[in-house]
């Protein structure tokens, strides 16, 4: 645990790990071996100093959860950890360029995201889930998930959803219900993110049964992924943000417009970290880059809406 954290906060050698924690390089090389099986640590490079080789290893991502949250070495580098659903604009807020390494986000879809920060897995949650009862987003569940403390919600930008077809859409597909009546093979979401829970409710609306829906059981975690099995041929349609389509040089049948928020307990609003942040999110740079990507609106970016008990 000591050594990934330390590999969390940035690169090191063996030599350089053993002085860290005061253990023999022998020690430590048995236990960054382990590591490296089980895919949490990697070697990064290789270089030649004077007659040796001397090998640099990293963590093979920017934090992890397993069943508790493990950081990066605060003494070396703090960081806010996020739970979200898949976002382009959080990939750039998340970004060397933008945060500086400040924020680690990692895609659970939304619903698992808000009870992550919940079981303080997570500092922040990005979600973009539709109440259908009040047409708000987001905030519903917020209130219901932390009724005994103050919560922060702070947008982050409005997106296009839709349905990812082929080039050219060969099947014709205008609808959603119209993509099942077709028996168009589906690239579903993982349970729990936004766009799963609006995809189960149409196929609610609609009568269908999921059982006879082709696709239904082959669930992918990102909008990304969903997109990319399209492209192969291995899906008909995919619910997803315009965004998506584009990368793969894909269709597009616009559906609705969301708000993708970032959740936060006050108390975590109120860190220098967050701040520091959120100060991004005004920047020009910032909403410019937001902007251009395919389907996203950064009007509505930096609103807050405080939650009190």
């Amino acid at each position: 645990m000591e050594i990934l954290r330390l590999l969390l906060a940035r690169p090191h050698t063996i030599s350089s790990l053993g002085r860290a924690i005061d253990k023999h390089p022998a020690w430590v090389r048995h236990h960054v071996l382990a590591l490296e099986a089980a895919g949490l640590v990697h070697l990064a490079e290789e270089r030649t100093v004077r007659n040796y080789t001397e090998k640099i290893y990293r963590a093979s991502a920017a934090a992890f959860t397993v069943s508790l949250l493990i950081r990066p070495d605060e003494r070396e580098k703090r960081s806010l950890v996020a739970h979200v659903s898949h976002d382009l604009a959080v990939e750039l807020l998340a970004s060397d360029e933008m945060s500086a390494g400040g924020l680690a986000a990692g895609v659970t879809g939304s619903l698992d995201s808000l009870i992550g920060v919940r079981q303080g897995l997570a500092d922040i949650a990005g979600c973009h889930l539709l109440d259908t009862d009040s047409g708000e987003y987001n905030l519903p569940y917020a209130r219901h998930l932390f009724p005994d403390r103050d919560v922060m919600v702070v947008t982050l930008a409005h997106r296009e959803q839709g349905l990812i077809v082929a080039p050219g859409n060969p099947l014709g597909i205008r609808d959603f219900a119209g993509a099942i009546e077709r028996n168009a093979r589906l690239a579903n979401r993982n349970r729990g993110s936004g766009t799963r829970m609006w995809i189960d409710r149409e196929l609610h609306r609609i009568g269908a049964d999921t059982t006879t829906v082709l696709g239904y059981e082959t669930v992918v975690d990102t909008h990304t992924d969903a997109a990319a099995m399209v492209a192969r041929g291995e899906a008909d349609v995919a619910v997803g943000i315009a965004a998506a389509a584009e990368r793969y040089e894909l269709g597009f049948v616009p559906l609705f417009h969301e708000r993708y928020d970032l959740v936060m307990p006050d108390d975590i609003y109120r860190t220098e970290e967050v701040e520091k942040l959120i100060n991004v999110l005004h920047t020009k740079a910032f909403r410019s880059s937001v902007a251009g990507i395919r389907g996203y609106d950064p009007q509505a970016m930096g609103d807050e809406h405080h939650l009190s008990i």
